[in-house]
């Protein structure tokens, strides 16, 4: 088949490798109809994560399912499904406490910008349709693959409520998902960090009610002087570095929770000021399979429309363009087709 392949920083080809096989009873191959850039896919593109050697990148996407192990019940060949990126059994101790990003027998998509990917626990982790979906619910069905979910485990994570305030850190694919479901589960005010006014306008679309371009000291001033002198209920950190987690703790109301789904990369905890502030902090890898059949639900019937993110379209093999897109901030989230 066909699949991305990175072979170092900006070095993003799309070459044959071998397919993908069944090696294990629960395992499916999905033939990919859409798939995405992720922000995070941009650290090893960047170098800030090294690649060792050459391998195929890619973790977010859908399909018609190819072929199932001997062990697979609940799906069969021709079936349209959502691949979450991270696999699991939904019936290990982690699962049955909505923990599936922590499953015993976790696996991630690893081919996901490719003709064929594998899904290792088939029946825990993949969820169908009735039918092939309409094609212009594709990219919102796709979103729930990972940055839908994403963001909407951050708003879980800091205890967004009806009627409360909420902060979101980030103004990527994930952090606009943030917005949207911190206003879809009713937070009366939802204030969106981004300095860029495509994804400012974005923000306002999802439901955000004030936006702040200011960073550092002057962001938190910004913020507090919206929320009446004092910082947000909730805290969405949907980026992972220093500065990212450090603005998240200074917007943060005593007795807030910052819940974090950036992949952390130079960040730490700020102990002292948590200590002082009784700011909390939650979160981590979104167990994307806890949220989906609720996630799927709001996208069917149209009550949510988190597709929007995707503001440039490409041919798959045109995916290095995708990459240098994102890198260079031109585009939010761009899809892929084959």
């Amino acid at each position: 088949m066909k699949a991305t392949m990175i072979h170092g920083p900006r070095d993003i080809r799309f070459e044959e490798v071998p397919d993908p096989t069944i090696s294990k009873p629960t395992d499916a191959i999905v033939k990919v109809t859409a798939s995405c850039i992720c922000g995070s896919d941009l650290w090893p593109y960047r170098g800030d994560d090294k690649t060792e050697s050459a391998h195929t990148i890619g973790h977010e996407c859908l399909g018609v399912i190819e072929e199932v192990g001997s062990e697979v019940r609940d799906f069969k060949v021709g079936d349209f499904v959502v691949v979450p990126f991270d696999h699991c059994d939904n019936t290990c101790p982690a699962c049955r406490n909505g923990a599936q990003s922590a499953c015993d027998n976790f696996g991630i998509t690893q081919s996901g910008q490719a003709e064929y990917a594998l899904v290792t626990q088939a029946d825990g982790s993949l969820v169908k349709t009735d039918g092939v979906p309409d094609d212009d619910l594709i990219p919102s069905l796709l979103t729930l693959s990972d940055v839908m979910a994403t963001g909407w485990h951050a708003a879980v994570a800091a205890g967004v409520r009806k009627g409360g305030t909420a902060v979101v850190v980030g103004d990527g694919a994930v952090g606009l998902c943030g917005v949207l479901a911190a206003a879809h589960m009713g937070a009366e005010t939802v204030i969106a960090m981004s300095r860029h006014e495509p994804r400012q306008e974005l923000a306002r679309r999802f439901g955000a009610t004030h936006v702040v371009a200011e960073r550092g000291k002057d962001g938190v001033a910004a913020v507090k002087d919206i929320l009446g002198g004092v910082g947000g209920d909730a805290v969405l950190e949907c980026v992972g570095n220093g500065p990212a987690f450090e603005q998240a703790f200074r917007v943060a109301r005593p007795g807030a929770t910052v819940g974090f789904v950036g992949v952390p990369h130079g960040a730490e905890a700020p102990l002292r000021l948590m200590f002082s502030k009784n700011v909390g902090l939650a979160g981590g890898i979104a167990p994307v399979r806890r949220y989906l059949p609720e996630l799927l639900d709001l996208v069917l019937d149209r009550t949510i429309d988190p597709g929007l993110v995707f503001d440039l379209t490409l041919p798959l093999d045109q995916v290095a363009d995708g990459y240098r897109a994102m890198d260079e901030r031109t585009a939010i989230k761009v899809l892929l087709r084959p």
